[in-house]
């Protein structure tokens, strides 16, 4: 199996506040930097997790070329809008700062028809060389993208080579993958649906979880891909906690994250309204979360067998 184009456990970034709700780019490389050496093979900056649409296009601009000067792995932009003139000029601005690719969301709000939809990614794919990953994810666009929108784009549009699946639907992204073109890579975009999304063929994860647990995602995706399913199956029953932390009602994603950043030290910040300061006792979940984490990796160590 050949390597898909940004690696196999790829976070997407929380974008770092200061204490005063600025922008903090010496945070975002710091961040970015520490997210590497953890082992994230690549990086997404400016989507939902980072908040982009609370960023300006000058913020977005200064934090893609903050992070790609800082680090030495693919980064991808959240170059997008529901505005197809808007997007278009962001995905120009985004290769020009360096960035490897363009994440590029299904227009939301608007709630356009698959006809509109197509339109709009291969108008964004026309206006830049860089490979396009799309972004389905309904829960938050009001749409999804249905197959046939998928497979003409994937088949007709030659830098359209990925799709980040948070659509919750494994059978129809089995279905999808299996009529693909080759070279069409799905990520998974919800961490929790990561192992049914390697079963069906995604090749690996564009995660939330990934800030504070990205060697356990990647050890999960090498052991599925290697034919370990038990031992995949026994990580990701390990990460089901972290996984649910990621987003609830009171907490919607990225406060939670941004919750684990603050524990660890980590450049985070609050989030910026709407979403605001993070709920009275969020960061103690977090202590728990990790705590819990910790113990299980410990009781690995314990148990593994010493070497000669």
């Amino acid at each position: 199996m050949s390597d898909p184009p940004f690696g196999r456990t790829v976070t997407a970034m929380a974008t770092p506040f200061t204490a005063t709700g600025e922008l903090d780019l010496a945070g975002a490389e710091r961040l970015a930097t520490y997210l590497v050496e953890k082992g994230n093979d690549g990086l997404v900056l400016s989507g939902s997790t980072g908040e982009a649409s609370t960023l300006t296009d000058d913020e977005r601009v200064a934090l893609w070329r903050a992070v790609v000067s800082a680090v030495r792995v693919p980064v991808v932009a959240g170059a997008t809008s529901n505005d197809t003139a808007h997007s278009v000029e962001l995905v120009q601005r985004a290769e020009k700062a360096g960035v490897a690719g363009v994440l590029a969301v299904t227009p939301y709000y608007s709630r356009p028809s698959q006809a509109g939809i197509e339109a709009h990614f291969r108008a964004v794919a026309g206006a830049t060389s860089l490979p396009v990953v799309l972004y389905d994810i309904p829960v938050r666009t009001g749409r999804r993208i249905s197959r046939g929108t998928m497979l003409r784009l994937a088949e007709e549009v030659a830098n359209v080579v990925a799709v980040k699946d948070a659509s919750g639907d494994p059978a129809s992204t089995a279905r999808l993958l299996a009529e693909a073109p080759d070279g069409f890579c799905c990520y998974a975009g919800d961490d929790a649906l990561t192992l049914p999304l390697l079963a069906i063929g995604a090749v690996g994860l564009i995660g939330v979880a990934t800030h504070w647990c990205a060697p356990e995602c990647g050890e999960m995706i090498r052991r599925f891909l290697a034919g370990d399913v038990v031992g995949a199956r026994e990580v990701n029953a390990a990460l089901v906690e972290s996984f649910a932390f990621e987003t609830s009602d009171e907490a919607p994603n990225p406060l939670p994250t941004k919750a684990v950043l603050r524990v660890l030290g980590l450049p985070a910040g609050e989030c910026r309204l709407p979403l605001g300061e993070a709920p009275a006792g969020l960061e103690s979940a977090a202590r728990s979360v990790l705590a819990r984490l910790d113990a299980w990796r410990h009781q690995r160590s314990d148990a593994a067998p010493t070497r000669a």
